[in-house]
């Protein structure tokens, strides 16, 4: 069966990113859509020292808001800008300790259905040995509402 291909770029993915959440590129941008493919999204968390916790290494936190936007991004890719497409579960496997350089997560489609969109993101640092994290994630996708609101 072949993967489904997105319908958004990756400048129309940002620019809606922008439009929708202002908010989230306050103190610079360091979230960055590199691309799109079949099925997929990659996405960096560009180096920060707010991102840092004690002993150096880059917070959890930080890397689990990158892999709900990585998902968000591979899911909003494929179906077109549905702002209320929302997370319904993120598990996360930290896999080793990340030094202070950028992480790049790269997210994949496992289903994409009406209702419910189920994939995984795997995330490393460039010039580092194996992944720093696995996640698996669900998306929750609203259903299609005509001119009159009604789904």
């Amino acid at each position: 069966m072949a993967e489904p291909s997105p319908v958004m770029t990756v400048e129309e993915l940002e620019g809606f990113m922008d439009k929708a959440f202002p908010q989230m590129h306050e103190g610079g941008r360091l979230n960055v859509i590199e691309a799109v493919g079949p099925s997929t999204a990659r996405l960096r968390l560009r180096y920060a020292d707010r991102n840092l916790r004690p002993g150096g290494t880059i917070s959890g936190p930080a890397m689990m808001a990158l892999a709900d936007y990585a998902m968000y991004a591979v899911v909003l890719a494929h179906i077109g800008p549905v702002a209320l497409a929302v997370t319904t579960n993120l598990n996360i496997n930290f896999l080793r300790k990340p030094g202070p350089a950028d992480i790049i997560a790269e997210a994949k489609l496992l289903k994409l259905g009406r209702r419910l969109a189920v994939g995984d993101v795997l995330m490393w640092q460039d010039g580092f040995d194996g992944p720093v994290a696995h996640v698996t994630s669900t998306y929750s996708i609203p259903p299609l509402r005509d001119e009159q609101g009604n789904a």
